[in-house]
């Protein structure tokens, strides 16, 4: 049974809890991560969700969101679930973290301080789909996901919006490598096409940067 790494709103553990009571509708503040991986032309690697999933089932998401596991940092809990998900391995950047809650249905809610990474992959020939937690993959531009985002919010995860919305507070103890995507992500005005998406998931505006 896998028990998650509660926290308080400053990411200060505070205990643990299994996963599914930790994503009940009122939710348990939590410590979660998602992933941003790109391939060398600057295109970002989204995921469907699984239909066995609980939360979310078939929406989709960017490339890998999960938990880390007690001794685990944001950086090498990310670079530990990567191969368990796509059978590839990545060297990670922590870019920034944000809080947010959103309810899913009536059925549960994620509730989470969540960590956002950002990774090139050099060989996307070597992904391998895990069964159960990703259905299918494709990469997108920019222009593309913002698009499809505008026109069908509902088919993305909440916490993918989020992530992209805050690509411009991203640190910059960064490769220059991944400060050259950030440089092709981070376009004038951004936040504002994203924001009527938020509004979709978020219509009581429960996220927020958590300022370090």
């Amino acid at each position: 049974m896998e028990h998650l790494i509660l926290v308080d709103n400053t990411d200060n553990q505070t205990g643990t809890e299994e996963k599914v009571k930790c994503h009940l509708p009122n939710g348990k503040l939590h410590r979660a991560f998602t992933i941003f991986l790109f391939n060398k032309e600057g295109q970002l690697l989204l995921t469907r969700r699984s239909m066995s999933k609980m939360l979310w089932p078939g929406d989709w998401d960017g490339t890998v969101a999960s938990h880390p596991r007690q001794s685990e940092n944001y950086v090498s809990s990310a670079e530990r679930r990567l191969p368990e998900e796509l059978g590839v391995t990545c060297k990670l950047d922590y870019l920034y973290k944000f809080e947010y809650h959103v309810p899913y249905k009536d059925i549960g809610s994620e509730n989470e301080i969540c960590g956002t990474l950002i990774g090139i992959l050099d060989d996307p020939s070597k992904i391998k789909l895990v069964k159960d937690e990703i259905s299918d993959i494709r990469w997108v531009t920019l222009e593309q996901i913002l698009s499809e985002i505008k026109k069908t919010p509902q088919i993305f995860c909440p916490w993918m919006l989020v992530a992209l919305y805050f690509l411009s507070e991203s640190s910059h103890n960064i490769s220059d490598r991944h400060k050259e995507i950030l440089k092709m992500w981070n376009k004038d005005g951004l936040k504002n096409k994203l924001e009527a998406s938020l509004k979709h998931h978020f219509p009581d505006h429960k996220w927020e940067l958590k300022k370090e």
